[in-house]
């Protein structure tokens, strides 16, 4: 009789990546770093465990996406009072905050509830050229 391999979680190995987000389209690349972070890219990949790698994403506010989307496409949120919903374009938030745009796609590409914020938090965004995890050596990473 065949056994089916169950990864442990506290045994899997986990890898550094780092990705240049610079003249990427936006839903391409957000679809690629969930699949590493929740481990699709390995063979021992295991739905309702956590087997995904760290990804560190550079160069945020260089971001692309298609058509007329930088001016049509809005984020919504509220401030909880009486008339504080507020709203922003993409081309405002990749002006003021290129990290949030890319966490939002990548958050919403990744299951929902305790496993998803898991896997969540191996991700890590930056809007310039610069990050500060060099002492893990990530790994370039292209799509």
């Amino acid at each position: 009789m065949n056994t089916t391999y169950m990864p442990n979680p506290s045994k899997v190995e986990r890898k550094w990546y780092v990705v240049d987000a610079e003249g990427q389209t936006l839903g391409r690349l957000a679809s690629e770093v969930a699949k590493v972070l929740r481990g699709k890219n390995k063979p021992i990949y295991t739905p309702h465990e956590d087997c995904g790698d760290y990804v560190i994403v550079i160069n945020a506010e260089k971001i692309t996406v298609t058509g007329k989307k930088l001016d049509a496409k809005k984020y919504y949120h509220h401030s909880d009072y009486v008339g504080g919903l507020k709203e922003a374009t993409l081309r405002e938030m990749i002006a003021k905050h290129p990290d949030r745009v890319i966490e939002g796609a990548v958050k919403g590409m990744l299951p929902k509830g305790p496993l998803g914020r898991q896997m969540y938090k191996k991700l890590f965004v930056y809007a310039g050229p610069d990050h500060k995890h060099a002492a893990q050596k990530p790994q370039q990473l292209t799509f």
